[in-house]
């Protein structure tokens, strides 16, 4: 089930508010986590044993942790948080890369080795990064243990972030679940959020999808460079509001609970830098493997070779967390050279360009890095790469590069103006003129957003494309 479907938003979401907000507010948690159980079982019901026992797992870690400082015994403490760690990583390295070790090790020795051919469970990575940051924090005292099981199967099993985040540290939500009040104006920031979310996702990250998958599907040999320009731009583009208006649907379904959830994006395509497109892009991720793995391993106050090492690490571990392949290796390399040599080699020089160029720089290799990671086969990558250079000879360009600009050309400009600040801004405008006319104000706003609404649902009754790009995650 996902939140751009119709199953969902007019059974599943009217359902699970209306039993939350009749029951007695004791009894929300238990009613977030049924429904979350639901939600996650529609489409995995095997693997929900998994999720129970990765819940239980952390849990009981917490629990003994606590119970090993309270009583001043931190090796102990240090010994339990180690064993809940590495259970709840064997479990996600497991059930997401045995085969991917396998597979690998017949490359290289011929062993012919039998894959085990598992389904990925849908969202192990994100919630397993939540239960160890939850069981980490207690040891290092940033989090109150949570003896209560139900409250904390529900920050696990979550349904507005669990299939595809954000990572939510349980820190930053502690207090919420142990006592939140809800109100009307939160539930409305929510639906306002939501609505924007699945507007982004229907309406601007499905029609860049179906352009990529146009482009996607020609020979390689006979594609012209700047074709394959437009289709990486395509992918680009359904990458960033695919996950973004994920994001946002999360953060409002959070609203409509009580929950405030951390931003997760921050216009990344706006970036002067890799180093601050990391700092916009995927938050949540960045955030929780510079604080559990970079900071842990000296970050930068170490030797500047154990410096290196530290980026390079937590880089390659990015990439590797995205999937079970050796292209998502390479693209976590990709990126921790290219923030190396910012760092130490052209960063300064690059900040003496025009803000122009250095935007144009930024996104070059930002593109190039989605060309990586959008495929599995590396000898597709590769052939995609050389077409985007030129290298098979086919042109510049042709007609067919012709006919799918013309075709593409308005909805190419709404996925560039809808990735930055201007829509925003232009909003905020229009409403500033209505300044003390709060019911034109009111007015609208609930008549943009029902627009929203009406042309997403519209859309979703015909439409049979309509994926989720990081539930592969």
């Amino acid at each position: 089930m996902v939140f751009s479907s119709l199953l969902f938003l007019f059974r599943f979401l009217p359902a699970v508010l209306l039993l939350y907000y009749i029951a007695p507010r004791p009894l929300r948690n238990l009613v977030l986590l049924l429904f979350s159980l639901v939600f996650y079982a529609w489409g995995e019901p095997v693997y929900i044993v998994l999720m129970l026992v990765s819940i239980l797992v952390s849990y009981t870690g917490g629990i003994l942790v606590d119970w090993c400082l309270r009583r001043h015994k931190r090796g102990a403490a240090k010994a339990v948080l180690a064993v809940s760690s590495v259970v709840s990583l064997s479990l996600l390295g497991f059930f997401k890369y045995a085969d991917f070790v396998i597979g690998s090790v017949n490359a290289l020795t011929g062993a012919g080795m039998e894959l085990l051919q598992l389904a990925l469970p849908i969202g192990i990575s994100f919630y397993t990064f939540q239960t160890m940051s939850y069981t980490i924090d207690v040891y290092r005292g940033e989090a109150k243990v949570q003896k209560n099981l139900i409250s904390f199967g529900a920050y696990v099993t979550m349904f507005p972030q669990l299939i595809a985040g954000p990572i939510v540290q349980y820190k930053t939500i502690d207090a919420q679940l142990r006592m939140r009040r809800e109100s009307a104006e939160q539930f409305t920031e929510g639906i306002h959020r939501f609505m924007i979310g699945l507007g982004k996702k229907v309406l601007l990250a499905n029609n860049a999808g179906a352009l990529w998958d146009k482009i996607n599907v020609l020979e390689y040999g006979s594609l012209p460079v700047s074709t394959a320009w437009l289709g990486l731009a395509a992918y680009t583009l359904q990458l960033y509001f695919d996950f973004s208006a994920y994001s946002d649907m999360a953060i409002g379904l959070g609203h409509m609970f009580g929950f405030r959830f951390l931003e997760n994006f921050n216009y990344p395509y706006l970036s002067k830098s890799i180093t601050e497109f990391w700092r916009r892009w995927h938050i949540s991720l960045g955030t929780w493997f510079r604080e559990y793995v970079y900071i842990p391993l000296g970050g930068n106050r170490v030797t500047l070779w154990k410096h290196v090492r530290n980026l390079l690490v937590v880089w390659i571990l990015t990439g590797i967390w995205h999937g079970a392949n050796w292209n998502f290796a390479v693209w976590g390399l990709y990126y921790g050279l290219l923030l190396l040599a910012e760092k130490f080699l052209w960063g300064r020089r690059l900040q003496r360009l025009p803000s122009a160029l250095q935007h144009l720089y930024c996104m070059f290799f930002v593109m190039l890095g989605w060309n990586l990671f959008v495929f599995d086969d590396m000898g597709k990558g590769l052939s995609y790469m050389k077409a985007l250079f030129g290298l098979y000879g086919a042109g510049f360009g042709n007609g067919e590069t012709i006919y799918l600009l013309y075709n593409h050309v308005v909805l190419l400009l709404f996925l560039i103006i809808g990735s930055t600040q201007l829509p925003a801004k232009l909003g905020n405008r229009l409403l500033g003129r209505l300044k003390g006319r709060e019911t034109a104000v009111t007015v609208v706003t609930n008549l943009f957003y029902v627009a929203v609404f009406l042309l997403s649902v519209a859309y979703l009754v015909d439409a049979s494309y309509n994926p989720f790009l990081y539930f592969r995650f």
